[in-house]
């Protein structure tokens, strides 16, 4: 049971969590002008594991048969035969069953936005089959995270967590354009969708950029809503620089750094948001 639970841990990516935790711990300390209370913040942290993890062992599953047949994902857990599908579909369904007791254990809102929000988490799965705006329902899927956060909280909606949910959908909608550049070719010959599918890589990029502008731009907007000071905004202009780094390291002609721009680019941006908003918070308290 431990080495399935491992292969299916290394199978949902577990420590790309870095990607949307660090906003909803951001969303959570502007609601509380502070940290949570522990127990608070134990089932915060419980309710983004279970929800993310449901997320990508759905995504796993549905997607294992284009998996096979694509070979930079053929060696993934489930068309490999490293877990069983009856072993991924029941870890999924604990999964999923976490994240609704642990939003249930926050409070009453939280519980009942708990089944949109794995709508919303699964349903992301089927859309490039169908539609190429397939990497904005993924940035829709990360960008509950922040709003969940709030609502855990406070126990209501806001403006400041839903214009931080805007950010990230901005922000995941940009990096997801560029990961898909990768699979340019197999997304072509199978039948899937994309931005890349329908720009070509160098519109896909370009549209990439945008996005990324929109997202620095809903992020400075998000911290004058919520009041936030100098670190915070010293923490944007430094996820801008990062962001223009990471536009320097893919080229249409050159993809072999996309990798390194999506995955350890991206990663610091999302823990540098978070730093900068809990110096702004815990040394200059508004």
């Amino acid at each position: 049971m431990l080495s399935r639970l491992r292969t299916y841990l290394e199978m949902i990516k577990f420590h790309h969590t870095v990607f949307a935790l660090p906003f909803a711990l951001t969303s959570a300390l502007v609601a509380d002008r502070g940290l949570p209370e522990a127990s608070k913040l134990g089932w915060i942290l419980l309710a983004m594991f279970g929800a993310r993890s449901a997320a990508m062992g759905f995504n796993r599953i549905v997607d294992r048969h284009i998996d096979a047949r694509n070979p930079r994902t053929a060696g993934r857990e489930l068309p490999a035969g490293k877990i069983s599908l009856t072993s991924a579909v029941t870890l999924t369904g604990l999964c999923a069953v976490l994240f609704v007791f642990a939003a249930n254990r926050l409070n009453a809102l939280s519980f009942h936005l708990s089944f949109p929000a794995l709508f919303v988490l699964c349903f992301y799965s089927y859309t490039k089959r169908f539609t190429s705006l397939s990497h904005f329902f993924l940035g829709l899927a990360l960008g509950i995270a922040p709003l969940g956060a709030w609502v855990a909280v406070t126990g209501e909606l806001a403006w400041e967590p839903a214009l931080l949910g805007v950010a990230v959908m901005l922000w995941v909608s940009g990096f997801d354009i560029i990961y898909a550049c990768l699979d340019a070719e197999f997304d072509k010959q199978a039948g899937l969708h994309s931005m890349v599918q329908r720009l070509g890589i160098e519109g896909g990029l370009r549209l990439a950029r945008l996005l990324h502008f929109g997202f620095v731009t809903a992020l400075g907007a998000f911290g004058v809503l919520a009041q936030l000071t100098a670190p915070f905004f010293l923490g944007v202009f430094a996820i801008a620089a990062l962001l223009i780094y990471e536009h320097s390291l893919v080229r249409p002609d050159d993809l072999k750094r996309v990798n390194m721009a999506f995955f350890t680019v991206n990663g610091v941006i999302s823990v540098l948001l978070l730093v900068a908003t809990g110096v702004d918070i815990w040394l200059l308290p508004t």
